[in-house]
């Protein structure tokens, strides 16, 4: 459905995005990652048809995104970062109006425009002027207006940027159920959700890709092994300096409330020191009232890969 070949996009002084190669099958849900100024966005618009490259190509359906811009936007629905929105129109004529514009007309523009605003949860709204729509709406009008005309792909950057947990799970499910019926590249900075529901990610940084795979290979292959939280009054001593003499931590993070030092353990690769550290609990006389590992995540792989010292 998609297929990118050695795309660059080059402005003056700043090279966003480098020999990017890769393609995306049609049914998948992909993630697409990176830390802000990664090169996502400025991916997404040469895919859209809304900026050129500076070399490389990009397909969609087969089309060539600037060669067939045409041709490739009838496959494509997307909803940038930002929705552009006409304010002064209400939902409804909105969303016939892009219909109209992606050339449908008659019954089918009304049965569309009838179907999308059921499926994003605007029928109660559809009569009101979309400048007086909350941020979670005007998100649902740009993800109905980007799928008016029954596309394959569908492109979402960052679509529950801003909104609060209840919008953000709405669109979540959103997302999933469509993920049955159409091809999906997504770009988010929410990773427990990419986690759960994309089949792929794609990692960039630098305006390169860093990774490409499942999740669960990725979380595999990370060369931390998640971390181990302890919670404990440690009475004089300090348990960050404590801790880190243990041989197999990287690092330790810890804040205290009412007593209670909550700790962060880094640890080396396939390293399990939770005996270690009740031992070390032990001699030193430390009460204890939690020490669990958690597995790595994706939020830890996506650390590891873009992290950058300053």
């Amino acid at each position: 459905m998609i297929k990118v070949e050695q795309l660059t996009k080059r402005y003056p002084g700043v090279v966003a995005i480098q020999d990017l190669s890769f393609e995306v099958d049609k049914g998948e849900i992909v993630g697409f990652l990176g830390p802000n100024g990664a090169g996502k966005s400025t991916t997404m618009r040469i895919l859209s048809s809304f900026v050129p490259p500076t070399f490389g190509r990009a397909y969609i359906a087969g089309h060539d995104v600037f060669r067939d811009s045409l041709k490739a936007r009838r496959h494509l629905g997307y909803l940038p970062e930002s929705v552009p929105l006409y304010g002064d129109m209400r939902v409804n004529e909105y969303l016939r109006y892009r219909g109209s514009l992606k050339g449908l007309s008659g019954k089918k523009l009304q049965n569309r425009a009838d179907a999308v605003k059921e499926l994003c949860g605007l029928k109660e709204i559809e009569h009101k002027l979309i400048a007086s729509l909350s941020k979670g709406y005007r998100q649902r009008v740009g993800l109905a207006e980007a799928l008016i005309h029954e596309p394959d792909l569908l492109i979402l950057d960052e679509p529950t940027i801003g909104l609060d947990p209840n919008q953000i799970r709405h669109v979540r499910e959103l997302i999933k159920s469509l993920g049955k019926r159409h091809t999906i590249l997504l770009s988010t900075h929410i990773l427990s959700e990419v986690e759960v529901t994309c089949s792929r990610v794609i990692i960039i940084h630098r305006g390169k890709i860093e990774a490409s795979d499942t999740p669960e290979n990725l979380v595999g292959r990370i060369r931390t092994s998640g971390t181990i939280r302890v919670e404990a009054t440690t009475g004089s001593d300090d348990p960050v300096e404590v801790l880190e003499r243990i041989d197999g931590v990287k690092s330790v993070v810890a804040n205290q409330e009412d007593g209670w030092h909550r700790c962060l353990i880094r640890v080396e690769a396939n390293s399990d020191l939770r005996e270690d550290i009740f031992r070390l609990a032990v001699e030193r006389r430390w009460k204890i009232r939690e020490l669990t590992q958690e597995r790595a995540t994706l939020e830890d792989v996506f650390v590891e890969l873009t992290h950058t010292d300053n």
